[in-house]
């Protein structure tokens, strides 16, 4: 299974930036960026509750599971 999460989509419903998102939970564009490609390993609770407070969702509207691609072949 692939997680990613939903934040571009969610910012996009909002009409809200990226860099608006950095500005209010205080991380870097790099690193959101990273989180966003799914270019990361972990990601801690604290950021889960900035988002979905930023964001206004639930963990549930912003954490998206899939099956890997990769997967199938297998």
């Amino acid at each position: 299974l692939l997680l990613t999460l939903n934040i571009e989509q969610l910012l996009k419903k909002q009409n809200k930036s990226k860099y608006w998102l950095c500005q209010n939970m205080n991380i870097t564009a790099r690193n959101l960026n990273r989180v966003i490609r799914g270019e990361t390993t972990s990601i801690s609770f604290k950021y889960i509750e900035d988002f979905c407070k930023y964001l206004n969702c639930t963990p549930s509207e912003l954490i998206h599971l899939e099956e890997n691609k990769l997967d199938k072949e297998a």
